[in-house]
Order: structure tokens, then C-alpha cells, then sequence
């Protein structure tokens, strides 16, 4: 059993360890109980080949759960509520054995150690017996959890499941336990448990992951006799959401220049934290750690200094820190949107300018689909301009309750659009869809809609009930005093270095891969997509953030696509795409125009300032595919002297997992490239005309070289009528995609 470890601001409580023992008993009741009403018709409704999933025996053993402290919030806490924070450790010789009879397999756990920080809020508190409407239980970061099974590789053999590895189960059940994902068990009939499982959050973090400087240098020659630099790269948390920056080459004084947003749900006693490693074929090296109270980013509100960096010899790191508050008026909408640019660019991505919140009740009166006189296996598909999301399937109804929610980051509300499609699981079909443009949020009060809303394209009496909330980001500034001085709290980090480092290397070769807005396992990295990776690897990513467990989820069910894998289980580190891409207000958009400038020297650069591709565009409903042929481009901007070195790379937005990206070869210093090489993407016509293909032409340059970039782009939608028979096109690139228009 692990002793009693000594937290400067927690309290002993042996007479709540006297209590739990008493409860035991009753304890494991209830966690049977939810074993077999929730947990076993999740795990047989995730996947069809685990339809005959059963538990068979559980037993959490005699040994109760220990609370080594606690800690009780007084300060920075809404009147009409208790927080505490338990510190626990559970050492359990359990018997948990399960089935799924349709392959004949058995397996089970035979003991189970979690070690965290549980969180309990105590709310609303009521002027009636008994005093508190509801309880709420989570982990405020991902626990240490370690499970003894028994016959796990019967269980990994099974279809659906043979992409895992005990290391993915544990850190999936990890992320399971941990913010946005709570129990709320309501002690009073009036508290709204809707309200109280999906709460608003607090703030949103966005954070501006700016340089380092005076890095060890990791990287040794002959034999370790010669020092040399490091490939420096960061890895950012908060909460259950992990971001992972591009990795620099040979630097240790590094450049990121990225942007992330994070959401914030419980401030107090969450930190940021912050590692940075050197990456290397076999074991990262670690290059330092930061933990930032939260608290004190909220009172500052921003942020901009140059931190020390923990747990090594030197180093330092430069972070910029906004406190965004959630708005429920459109008052300061403007000077947000001005402050990000987004009242001028045509763009769907970016910085934020608002937070959209859907809660996903249920729906009525759906049709049947395809077969008539049968019940559909309904899910919801959501988006946001490029941003997509998934529910849970529901099967067999016509008339299904999901009780899940979403988030959004929106770029801009008065142009942007929430897109609502119904669709059959079983049929591949659509029931209906729905577009509700945001700007009516905009005129509701308190910029929120709960109502049923009639789905078009679908029976005449469906409807789909929502309640959907806008709020707008605010970065309000604090008013201080000429001599006020600050600095972000810094905490030492709780775990050890070689603990932490050994988190971030996987244990078995893995072949999920995530995309944040919509997990799914995905295929393995090939040689030839390691070759395309190393051109790419010092870019700035090409998307919107991805948000990891994607919180703006629930996670309730256990459908493997809901998971949300950290980047110690990629098989091949990926970076998460920063805000600044080169989609809008991009550090790449910058660079473009700062050529275009140099480039137009006071003289015209025509109609075509960065030049034109050549597509041939088409769906072959044979082959149920998109087909595209990058024939060429022309009068690209040269990057030096002896010119560029230009590939293009392709998304079907939203889509835009490795998976889903098209890459041509390298044309070697030409400004006039000839590719002529064909891609498919496999979606059906109907779903393809509600897509847009995302078209980037990139300068690649040499390994080490810094001419790495976009040198344009084309957004071209695919709501053609022509799209079955096809077209030949010249399109302008232009700085952010946003305005194509074919040229011949």
C-alpha cells in the first residue's frame, strides 16, 4: 500500500477512511451496478463485433479505497458551492471476468491500482433538506492507473479491438475519468442534471507557445565525445486536452510561433503544464517542464514573459498566456472580431471570437431509412465550418436520446453556420439535416436557443431537440497600477522525469491514429509517408486545432472512435496543427505577403500574384470515389534565387487526419511544375457535395533548410451539379484559399 504522502495545503481525514470502510460494501454494489446498466450496454453498442460483450463475475475485493488527504477550496469559489479535493489511492485485488461468447473469448482483471487527485463539487447548496442538490466526481488530470489482466491477448485478437494494446486501454480508461468526463449523481429531483454534467466552462486558455532559448544540447557525436544541438519540440496540457507542437530542427534556441485554445472547466488547482523534449529515433530526451497555476492566469488575464524551465540545468521558455471570459452578450462582439482579424478575412479558422456550446438531447419521428417498417441506427454529424463532430450511435429507434455535448470554437459567428445531419449507421443514409446560421444565436437572449428544431429532407413530423449556446471571448484587461509587478505562479511538477518520459514513448507499435474532431483508429505509417513527413516536419501544420478527447464531446460511451489517444501512444508523433496555419491570420500568410511585397518592387504582379494550378476534378460513381489529377502549376514566387521546390498537398475538409491528406512528389527549383498524378478519396456523391477540397502548394527546400513554406492555396467546394462528369481547371492561388476562382 502506498503511504500517506505529505501535500503542504491537504488535510488528514482518517475518520472519512473509517467511514469508506464501513460503506464498502455498498460501495462496490453501486460500482457493479454500473459495471452491468452502464458500462456493458456501452462497450456492446461501441461495435457490432462486440454485441455479445458480458461481464461474468465482478468483484472489487475487500480492500477499500484510501483517501490520503484533503483539500478544501475556500477562496475563488462560487458561494453556492464545495469543492474538494481527495487525494486517493486504491489497491484492489479484484476478479473481473467478461466475455464476448461470438468469438469465444475470455478475459479478465485480477487486481487494479489508481492513484490521483478526484475532485468532489458539492452543488447547488439549497436552503432544504438535504442542504445539496448534487454530487459531482472527476479527476482534474489523467490518474496513474495500473491493471493486472488476464488473457488480454484473447481480447486483442478480437476484430475491432486488434488495433489496441494494454498501454491504449489504460490510458483511454485514464482519459475516461478526467475533465470535461464527470458522475453527477443529483440528490434533489428540481436540479437539472443536464445543466450539471455538461457545465459552461469556466474560460478558455490560449496560449501562444512563442520560442526557447539555451537549451541542452542533447545530440552527440563520435561516441558522445562531440556535443551537438537538439530537435526540440513541446508538449502542452490542460486538463485531458494535449497539444504537441512541430519539432525544430537543430536549434536550441527554437522558433514555434504557434497558437492553441484550450478550454478550461475547473480553474482551481489546474495547472498548464509544459515539457519539452528532443526527439530522437528511439527515446526522446527530456529538455525541461513547466506547471502555471491557472488561477493566476485568470487574475492577470494575460500573460508575456520568459519562464525557467524546471527539472534541468538551464533553459528558458517564452510564453504569451490569454484569459478568455465567456460572455452570454454580443456587446463586445466587434472589437473581438477586430482584434483577430476576423471582421476582414473570409476565413472559417483562426483565433476564436466565440464558443459554441450544443447540448444533444434526443430526436422524434425519424424515418425509417432505406428499409421501410424498420428502425434506423441514428448518429448525428456536426460542423462548424471546418470542424466536424460525431455522436453516439443509437440503435435500432427511430426516437433516440443521446444526452451528449459539444463545443465549438467559432471564428465568426455572423457568418458561420452550425450544420446538423441525421444519418443511418446501418444504411449509410441521411434522415435529415438541419443549418442554423449563428448570427440567430446572436439575437437570442443570452445568445442561447433550447427548442426542437424540424429537420428538413426527413418525415414531416422529425424533429431534433437542442440547446445550443454561443458566448463570446473577452480578453478583459486588468487595471493596474504603474509599479504593479506579476509572475505566473510556477509549480514544481508532481512526477518524476524518467516517470513523465516514459509516458511519452509507445510501447508497442499502435496503429490508431486520432484526428481530434472525430477519433478513429487509422492506418500505419509506411516508409514512403516517413519520407513526405521529413519534408513537411519543420511547416507549420495545416489545420484548425484539434482538441484531444475532443472535449467538446461526452465520452460517455465507449465507442473506440470516442477515445482520445495522447501523443505517448502515436506510433509516429504528429503535431497538433496550431491556430497559426496557414489557413487565416497564419504566420505563413504573413511570410507570403511579406514576398508579395518584396516581389512587387513597386510594379503590378497581375491577377495571378501567386500563381495558378491546373486540376481535373470528377466523381466516378462506379468506384464510389472523388477523383482528382494535379496536372501542373505556373508562375509560382520563387523562394530563392535558384527559385522553389513545390509539392501539393490535399484535404477533403473537414477531414484532415493523416489518413485523409494527398501528397504529390517534389519538383526540385522550378516555378512551373508538371506533376501529373492522380488521388481518390473514397465518399459517396452525395456526401462529397457537401465537402471542400482543400488544395495547398508548399515549398518544400532541402532537409535542413529553413525555405520551407506555402507558397498558395485554393478552397474549391464541391457543390457542383458537374461533378459527376468532371472539369479541367486553372484556379489562382491565393494567400488563404478563401476567394478561388478558376481562371480558364
Amino acid at each position: 500500500m502506498r503511504r500517506m504522502v505529505h501535500f503542504p495545503d491537504t488535510e488528514r481525514a482518517e475518520w472519512l477512511n473509517k467511514t469508506v470502510k464501513q460503506m464498502w460494501p455498498f460501495i462496490c454494489q453501486f460500482i457493479e451496478k454500473l459495471f452491468r446498466e452502464t458500462i456493458e450496454p456501452a462497450v456492446r453498442g461501441a461495435n457490432n463485433h462486440l454485441s455479445t460483450f458480458s461481464f461474468t463475475k465482478i468483484d472489487i475485493g475487500h480492500q477499500p479505497l484510501r483517501i490520503n488527504g484533503v483539500k478544501v477550496y475556500t477562496e475563488n469559489v462560487d458561494k453556492r458551492q464545495i469543492i474538494l479535493d481527495l487525494q486517493i489511492s486504491f489497491v484492489g485485488n479484484c476478479e473481473i471476468d467478461l466475455e464476448i461468447k461470438r468469438y469465444f473469448c475470455r478475459a479478465g482483471v485480477k487486481s487494479i491500482q489508481i492513484h490521483g487527485t478526484m475532485r468532489v463539487i458539492l452543488e447547488p447548496l439549497i436552503g432544504d433538506m438535504p442542504l445539496i442538490g448534487a454530487l459531482s466526481l472527476f479527476f482534474l488530470r489523467k490518474p496513474l492507473l495500473e491493471i493486472n489482466w488476464t488473457g488480454l491477448t484473447n481480447l486483442l485478437d478480437v476484430p475491432g479491438l486488434n488495433g489496441l494494446s494494454d498501454t491504449i486501454i489504460l490510458d483511454i480508461i485514464s482519459n475516461y475519468l478526467v475533465l470535461p468526463n464527470r458522475i453527477t449523481v443529483p440528490l434533489v429531483s428540481e436540479v437539472q442534471i443536464a445543466q450539471l454534467r455538461f457545465p459552461i466552462p469556466k474560460g478558455v486558455l490560449r496560449i501562444h507557445f512563442i520560442e526557447a532559448q539555451d537549451l541542452e544540447g542533447k545530440d552527440t557525436y563520435l561516441k558522445g565525445i562531440v556535443k551537438g544541438k537538439s530537435d526540440p519540440y513541446g508538449i502542452i496540457r490542460v486538463g485531458n486536452q494535449i497539444f504537441q507542437s512541430k519539432v525544430i530542427k537543430e536549434n536550441l534556441n527554437p522558433k514555434w510561433n504557434e497558437v492553441y485554445e484550450a478550454l478550461v472547466y475547473e480553474h482551481p488547482g489546474q495547472e498548464l503544464e509544459i515539457e519539452l523534449f528532443d526527439e530522437d529515433p528511439d527515446k526522446d530526451d527530456f529538455l525541461g517542464s513547466l506547471m502555471i497555476d491557472l488561477i493566476e492566469v485568470e487574475k492577470e488575464r494575460l500573460l508575456d514573459e520568459w519562464f525557467t524551465l524546471d527539472e534541468v540545468s538551464k533553459g528558458k521558455l517564452h510564453l504569451k498566456l490569454e484569459w478568455l471570459t465567456l460572455m452570454p452578450t454580443a456587446e463586445n462582439l466587434d472589437k473581438v472580431l477586430t482584434s483577430i482579424r476576423a471582421d476582414k478575412d473570409q476565413a472559417n479558422d483562426g483565433l476564436s471570437s466565440a464558443l459554441l456550446i450544443l447540448y444533444l438531447d434526443s430526436a422524434r419521428n425519424l424515418p425509417s431509412g432505406k428499409k421501410i417498417n424498420s428502425n434506423p441506427n441514428p448518429l448525428v454529424l456536426l460542423s462548424v465550418g471546418h470542424k466536424a463532430q460525431e455522436s453516439k450511435i443509437r440503435y435500432k429507434t427511430n426516437e433516440p436520446v443521446w444526452e451528449e455535448n459539444f463545443t465549438f470554437f467559432v471564428h465568426n459567428p455572423k457568418r458561420q453556420d452550425l450544420e446538423v445531419e441525421v444519418r443511418d449507421e446501418q444504411h449509410q443514409c441521411s434522415l435529415g439535416n438541419l443549418k442554423l446560421p449563428l448570427s440567430q444565436l446572436l439575437e437570442s437572449e443570452d445568445l442561447t436557443m433550447h427548442q426542437r428544431f424540424h429537420l428538413s429532407n426527413s418525415g414531416p413530423n422529425s424533429t431534433i431537440n437542442m440547446k445550443i449556446a454561443l458566448r463570446v471571448l473577452s480578453l478583459e484587461k486588468q487595471a493596474r497600477s504603474p509599479d504593479h509587478q506579476h509572475s505566473a505562479q510556477v509549480k514544481r511538477p508532481s512526477v518524476s522525469k524518467d516517470a513523465r518520459k516514459s509516458s511519452f514513448k509507445p510501447q508497442v507499435p499502435v496503429s490508431p491514429q486520432l484526428d481530434s474532431n472525430k477519433p478513429v483508429p487509422a492506418s500505419p505509417v509506411t516508409d514512403s509517408d516517413k519520407k513526405t513527413d521529413a519534408a513537411e516536419k519543420s511547416q507549420p501544420p495545416n489545420a484548425s486545432p484539434q482538441w484531444p478527447t475532443d472535449l467538446s464531446r461526452s465520452s460517455s460511451s465507449l465507442h473506440a472512435s470516442n477515445f482520445n489517444y495522447s501523443p505517448s501512444h502515436l506510433s509516429v508523433k504528429e503535431p497538433t496543427p496550431s491556430i497559426a496555419s496557414d489557413i487565416s491570420l497564419p504566420i505563413a500568410t504573413q511570410e507570403l505577403r511579406q514576398r508579395l511585397r518584396q516581389l512587387e518592387n513597386g510594379t503590378t504582379l497581375g491577377q495571378s500574384p501567386l500563381g495558378q494550378i491546373q486540376l481535373t476534378i470528377r466523381h466516378s460513381s462506379q468506384r464510389n470515389k472523388l477523383i482528382v489529377v494535379v496536372h501542373s502549376c505556373r508562375n509560382l514566387i520563387a523562394f530563392s534565387e535558384e527559385g522553389s521546390d513545390p509539392y501539393v498537398r490535399m484535404y477533403l475538409l473537414p477531414d484532415k487526419r493523416r489518413s485523409g491528406r494527398r501528397k504529390t512528389h517534389v519538383s526540385k527549383k522550378t516555378l512551373n511544375p508538371v506533376f501529373d498524378q492522380i488521388f481518390d478519396f473514397s465518399v459517396s456523391l452525395p456526401e462529397v457535395q457537401r465537402r471542400t477540397l482543400d488544395v495547398a502548394v508548399k515549398n518544400s527546400g532541402g532537409f535542413l533548410s529553413k525555405d520551407k513554406g506555402l507558397l498558395g492555396k485554393v478552397l474549391i467546394p464541391l457543390a457542383s451539379e458537374e461533378l459527376a462528369k468532371g472539369w479541367t481547371q486553372w484556379y489562382d492561388l491565393t494567400e488563404d484559399g478563401t476567394r478561388p476562382h478558376g481562371a480558364s
